[in-house]
C-alpha cells in the first residue's frame, strides 16, 4: 500500500510512513493503554516489536507516523490495511500526551480524504469496540457510521465511511 499514502500535511501534523529509526519513538507511545486496546500489538510492546512491526509494514498493511508540524514528535499511528480488492481499512492510536488536542481526529479525516481522493469508489471502514467510546465518536466526526455488523477483531463492531457530512442538512 505504499502506493496509496507517502506524506500528508495539515495544519498541526505530518503523515509519512514508519520508518526503521521510528522505533525507539513508537515502542515509547504504545504503552499498555494502547496495548490493551489493540490485540496484535504484545505488552508490553518493546523497541524490538516497533522495528518487527515497521519491517513488516508495506504491501497491504502500511503503518503511518503521526508527527507535530512544528516539532516532528511521534504522536500516533495510522494503519492502512487492504482488506479486500476496493476495501481499505483504518486504525490508529495515539500517546497518551497527544489524546484530547483533535491530532487523531486530524490525522484520521487527512487519511481517510487522501485514501477517498486516490482511490474513488472504494469503501473505507474501521473496526471499533463499542465501549471504546472516544474513538467511536472520532469515527463519527470523521464520516463513519454503524453497519451493525460484527468485525474481523475480538469484541469489535465494522463501521463505514461515507463521504456526505451526517448533519448535512439540504432543505429547511
Amino acid at each position: 500500500m505504499t502506493d496509496t499514502l507517502l506524506a500528508l500535511s495539515t495544519d498541526h501534523i505530518r503523515i509519512a510512513p514508519l520508518h526503521a529509526d521510528d522505533a525507539c519513538a513508537l515502542a515509547a507511545i504504545t504503552d499498555e493503554s494502547v496495548t490493551s486496546q489493540v490485540h496484535f500489538l504484545p505488552t508490553p510492546f518493546t523497541e524490538n516489536d516497533a522495528r518487527a512491526l515497521i519491517a513488516r509494514s508495506g504491501g497491504g498493511d502500511v503503518f503511518h507516523a503521526v508527527r507535530g508540524g512544528s516539532d516532528g514528535e511521534l504522536n500516533g499511528v495510522i494503519g492502512v490495511h487492504r482488506r479486500a480488492a476496493r476495501e481499505y481499512e483504518i486504525g490508529y492510536w495515539f500517546a497518551a500526551h497527544a489524546r484530547g488536542r483533535g491530532l487523531a481526529t486530524e490525522a484520521v479525516r487527512a487519511v481517510v480524504d487522501a485514501l477517498a481522493a486516490s482511490r474513488p469508489g472504494c469503501a473505507i471502514v474501521a473496526e471499533c469496540h463499542p465501549e471504546n467510546t472516544r474513538s467511536r465518536a472520532l469515527l463519527r466526526r470523521v464520516g463513519f457510521v454503524s453497519t451493525g455488523l460484527v468485525g474481523r477483531r475480538p469484541g469489535r463492531m465494522l463501521l463505514a465511511w461515507r463521504a456526505a457530512p451526517l448533519d448535512r442538512i439540504d432543505v429547511c
